[in-house]
């Protein structure tokens, strides 16, 4: 409902999940229910391997995509997916969005990845857990919660966070960036990503080892 709230999401676009990490159960959100129809018994509940094992409706169907992050990325604990206007505009252009100042700074730790183009094979058969493991792909050498997004080739953007609150905050931030992202090379052609030093400062105030920002 927060995607909703922020205007990430029309009609039935969109899908937020979270796991359990103890008894290894995804609870994701149904495919094609309106959110003002959407209700907690209407929830999906689901084994790691897709087991469906609670829920009389049908999970999104982008759950194999969720569940790939999951078996991947075993400190996340929320996945939320949309095709939020700016976002998705990195995506259809191919392009991560670099980091041009500290308001990027402050959530993530330098360019959001973009994907690489599925195969043809990849697309026909199996896309959805494709389209997971071409995001796992992109974070071999990158930390999932230092980089809590990334936008998926001619798709559109996934974030995620150590619960489902967090995974839609990023959402929304990752909206606001993108479109400060583009705005500022429409404003500067010549811009270039933000100093190193400023990087390090804003994102490892908030989240690194000695973070002093906010209350304790």
């Amino acid at each position: 409902m927060e995607l909703v709230e922020r205007k990430l999401v029309i009609y039935t676009w969109g899908n937020v999940s979270g796991i359990d990490r103890e008894r290894g159960l995804v609870v994701i959100k149904p495919s094609g229910v309106d959110y003002d129809l959407l209700k907690p018994e209407h929830m999906v509940v689901l084994t790691l391997d897709g087991k469906q094992v609670e829920g009389e409706l049908r999970p999104s169907s982008d759950t194999p995509t969720h569940l790939a992050l999951y078996n991947a990325f075993e400190r996340i604990g929320s996945v939320a997916h949309t095709h939020s206007t700016w976002a998705t505009v990195w995506a259809q252009a191919g392009r991560g969005i670099p980091c041009y100042g500290t308001t990027h700074a402050d959530y993530f730790y330098g360019e959001i990845p973009c994907t690489r183009a599925l195969e043809p094979w990849e697309i026909k058969d199996a896309y959805e857990a494709n389209t997971g493991k071409a995001i796992v792909e992109a974070f071999d050498f990158l930390e999932p919660m230092v980089m809590p997004a990334v936008v998926v080739f001619q798709h559109g953007p996934f974030t995620w966070g150590k619960n489902p609150g967090k995974a839609a905050e990023n959402a929304v931030v990752l909206e606001q960036v993108a479109q400060m992202a583009w705005s500022a090379e429409q404003c500067n052609p010549h811009i270039r990503p933000v100093q190193a030093e400023i990087l390090d400062k804003h994102f490892l105030r908030k989240h690194g080892s000695n973070a002093y920002y906010g209350q304790k």
